[in-house]
C-alpha cells in the first residue's frame, strides 16, 4: 500500500516504522506544519494513495476526513476526543462516497477485551449486589480523560452504563491499562487489559487500512473487527 500519515508524534512515527517493515510505502507525513494548506492542496497530496492513517489531534479530524473523502482515500481514524463532530464527519464522508474507519482503540487485544467485557456484563445483568466500575491509566502526555477506550467499555456494560464510575490516571510513560471490575460485599471480580507497548495500536490501524480498500461508508473498528481479521494476510 501507499499511505499517508496525519500526525508526526510518537504514534505517527510508530505507524510509519511498522508500515515500512511490512513493505508499505509512506508517501507523505502531514503534521501541524501543514495545517495552513487549503482543501485543494490537501486533496492533491492525497490523490492516488491507498489509505491514510490519522493519529493527530481531535480538532483536525473533520478537515482530514474531508480531504480524504474528496480524494477517494480511505481514512483510518485513531485520534480520540472528536466525537462531538461525528455527525459532520459522517455527512462529508457519505457526500463524497468515502471510507472512514474509526475506533477508540485499534489494538487487537483491546478489541478481544471488548468481547470479554460484553460477555461479563451479560453474566452480571440483574445481580444487584454487584456494582461495576472502570479504572484506566495512561502516560502523562495523553490529553483526553477518560480515555476513549474507557468510554467504549462503559457503553458495553449495558443500558445503565452511564452510572458506572471511571477513574483516570495520567502519569509517566504508561502505554495504557484498562480495568473493568464488579464489586460486592462478598467479593470482587476484575478484568484487566495492559498494553506493553503501542505497537498493537499501529498493527490494528494497518490491518484496517488493508481492509478498507474497496469498502465504502463509516465503520466503527470494533464492529467490523472480526471481518477485518478474516482478511488478515
Amino acid at each position: 500500500m501507499r499511505i499517508a500519515l496525519f500526525g508526526g508524534g510518537a504514534m505517527g512515527k510508530l505507524v510509519s516504522d511498522r508500515a515500512t517493515d511490512e513493505g508499505h510505502e509512506v508517501a507523505c507525513v502531514l503534521t501541524s506544519r501543514d495545517a495552513g494548506r487549503s482543501a485543494d492542496e490537501m486533496q492533491g497530496l492525497l490523490q492516488g494513495l491507498d489509505a491514510a492513517i490519522d493519529f493527530s489531534v481531535a480538532d483536525a479530524v473533520l478537515f482530514n476526513a474531508t480531504a480524504c473523502a474528496r480524494a477517494s482515500v480511505p481514512l483510518i481514524e485513531g485520534t480520540t476526543g472528536w466525537n462531538s463532530r461525528e455527525a459532520e464527519v459522517r455527512q462529508v464522508v457519505e457526500e463524497h462516497g468515502g471510507t472512514f474507519i474509526y475506533g477508540a482503540n485499534f489494538s487487537v487485544g483491546v478489541n478481544l477485551f471488548y468481547r470479554i467485557v460484553t460477555r461479563a456484563a451479560e453474566l452480571f445483568q440483574g445481580l444487584e449486589d454487584y456494582d461495576a466500575f472502570i479504572a484506566e491509566a495512561h502516560h502523562s502526555r495523553k490529553r483526553d480523560a477518560p480515555s476513549g477506550t474507557a468510554l467504549r467499555l462503559r457503553d458495553l456494560l449495558g443500558p445503565t452504563a452511564r452510572e458506572v464510575p471511571i477513574a483516570s490516571t495520567r502519569a509517566g510513560h504508561i502505554p495504557g491499562t484498562h480495568q473493568v471490575g464488579f464489586d460486592s460485599a462478598a467479593d470482587q471480580i476484575t478484568l484487566t487489559h495492559t498494553a506493553r507497548s503501542r505497537e498493537g495500536f499501529a498493527d490494528g490501524a494497518l490491518l484496517a487500512a488493508r481492509w478498507a480498500t474497496g469498502q465504502q461508508g463509516v465503520y466503527e473498528f470494533s464492529e467490523v473487527f472480526y471481518e477485518i481479521l478474516k482478511g488478515r494476510v
